[in-house]
């Protein structure tokens, strides 16, 4: 195995811990264990705590940039509805409490973890939600202003993700990949962008 590919297979180890157990649990030791290394093999790749974070959250963005890119596919050069969009987003937020509830999870523990490492806490907080994409959307629709209703948009998406795995909707809401998850997240984000919107 090569040394690149050791190193992907150590971070997304380390996403799994923090994901399962915690922040705390992530040591050296535990993703030796977790991959069935050789005690020591995690510290010949990453000496440092530090590092073994740093390889965690650029992990989480790379994973989190081809799952966005693999749903999404190639963009249209059809102008976008609100109900289109809408239902874009849904399915990407969905994805993040489905198939991707592990890096969702681990996100969040990390965050807090990092949120005093400037260098390490923005590709975490832009990891999941891109403020540029969302704007470009947003001028497709013809917002009077993109940028702030972007912002907005972001802050709704990271909201409703976390409502669902944290929240109070953690306890109640449909079941993710579900139809009526989707349809459930598309209406939240439909009254958003019909209120920027002004209609």
């Amino acid at each position: 195995m090569c040394e690149q590919d050791r190193r992907t297979r150590i971070a997304d180890a380390a996403i799994e811990i923090v994901a399962e157990q915690g922040v705390r649990a992530l040591t050296h030791l535990a993703v030796d264990s977790r991959l069935e290394l050789p005690r020591g093999s995690t510290s010949y790749y990453m000496r440092t705590r530090r590092a073994l974070l740093e390889a965690a959250v650029a992990r989480l963005a790379a994973r989190a940039r081809a799952d966005f890119d693999a749903i999404m596919g190639p963009r249209s050069d059809q102008a976008p509805d609100v109900r289109g969009a809408a239902d874009g987003i849904a399915v990407q937020l969905d994805r993040m409490l489905g198939p991707r509830r592990s890096d969702t999870i681990a996100r969040y523990a990390l965050v807090a973890e990092v949120a005093a490492a400037a260098e390490l806490h923005e590709p975490l907080a832009r990891a999941a939600f891109s403020r540029p994409l969302a704007a470009e959307l947003l001028i497709a629709l013809g917002a009077s202003d993109p940028e702030f209703a972007a912002a907005g948009l972001v802050s709704l998406c990271e909201g409703l993700v976390f409502d669902r795995v944290i929240g109070s909707r953690s306890l109640d809401a449909p079941e993710p990949g579900s139809t009526a998850s989707i349809e459930e997240l598309s209406q939240v984000v439909q009254a958003y962008l019909r209120g920027v919107l002004g209609g």
